[in-house]
């Protein structure tokens, strides 16, 4: 009997607008276009302006995106996962709202919290419901409105985020392609170096947590960087030698954008090129859970049924992994 695989038959990825550019940022904090470049690879960022626009927005519209080129139904999808750490509240969860606004009406849908990892986490776990049978038809969303927790007068967070993402359609196959490895992990000693201080059940929104600016993305650069660069290194290869894989059998890393510095750690310790290397971080920043899936539809038209990916991530929390996947179909 053949095993039942999950296979991505379809992504794609929205971003706003408004491109928030390092000259821009020039105007708002001590900070200049040639020292972001050189210390992180970004050019540009895109914000999500206006009210009540949150994070199912870039979900809606990427998964509107998506059922259309790939013809389905919104009625057929079984199930939503968003990943994010910026969900519009603290409940309903977000793929709720985005699964009402795609009119998805016979799914049932959740929210995964890993930050920069939660695309990873939510991948394999949408894998799981297809290679079990219990559903057809899973759609994972990485997204996220980096603005809406990014203090604008901190120079070390606000050059690195922007808003934007994207989600892939999982469905069931029997050959050798789709969703063939994982390797996940979590660290919570990493939460004093990246986190938010206040807004959660420990510390409540109150007039001091607001005035203390304390309800915006904390970061310890140096120690994140670290653990980072070692991590997300270090799992990619694991993932390699456990399925036999060698440099040249790799068709593409899909990395997360968070650093160029990181992501060429990354391929070096592969021991692949930069040609194999999925990179538009000097485009849209750090989206934290977008970055993946908004690689994977920036490349859609480059990727090969069969081509061996090996996507990576390093989050808050601390969170990190590696998921080694054979892509599921040519360019259309």
């Amino acid at each position: 009997m053949k095993k039942t695989r999950a296979v991505i038959s379809g992504v794609h990825g929205w971003v706003p607008d408004y491109v928030l550019t390092n000259r821009e940022l020039e105007t708002m904090v001590d900070t200049n276009d040639e020292w972001i470049i050189t210390r992180t690879g970004i050019k540009e960022r895109r914000i999500l302006k206006g009210e009540n626009q949150g994070t199912s927005v870039i979900g809606i519209n990427a998964v509107k995106g998506l059922l259309e080129k790939t013809n389905t139904a919104p009625e057929e999808i079984d199930l939503i996962i968003c990943a994010t750490v910026t969900p519009d509240m603290p409940f309903p969860a977000t793929a709720n709202i985005i699964a009402d606004g795609v009119g998805a009406k016979n799914s049932f849908s959740f929210d995964i919290s890993a930050a920069c990892s939660g695309f990873l986490y939510a991948l394999t776990m949408g894998s799981q419901f297809i290679e079990t049978g219990m559903h057809k038809k899973v759609i994972v969303v990485g997204a996220d409105k980096m603005s809406s927790i990014i203090d604008y007068q901190d120079r070390a967070t606000c050059i690195i985020f922007g808003d934007g993402g994207g989600a892939v359609l999982l469905e069931p196959t029997e050959e050798e392609i789709g969703i063939m490895d994982s390797l996940l992990h979590a660290d919570g000693s990493g939460a004093p170096y990246l986190h938010m201080k206040a807004g959660g059940s420990r510390k409540p929104a109150t007039i001091e947590t607001v005035t203390a600016r304390e309800h915006f993305a904390f970061q310890e650069g140096s120690t994140v960087f670290k653990f980072a660069v070692t991590n997300m290194a270090e799992v990619s290869a694991k993932i390699m030698d456990k399925n036999h894989l060698k440099a040249e059998d790799i068709a593409w890393l899909v990395p997360h954008q968070a650093n160029k510095r990181i992501i060429d750690a990354t391929a070096n310790r592969m021991g692949i090129g930069p040609e194999k290397v999925m990179l538009n971080i000097e485009r849209y920043g750090n989206t934290t859970a977008g970055t993946l899936p908004l690689c994977l539809w920036d490349y859609e038209s480059q990727l090969k049924k069969g081509d061996n990916i090996i996507l990576a991530a390093f989050g808050g929390g601390f969170t990190w992994g590696a998921i080694y996947l054979k892509w599921g179909y040519d360019p259309k």
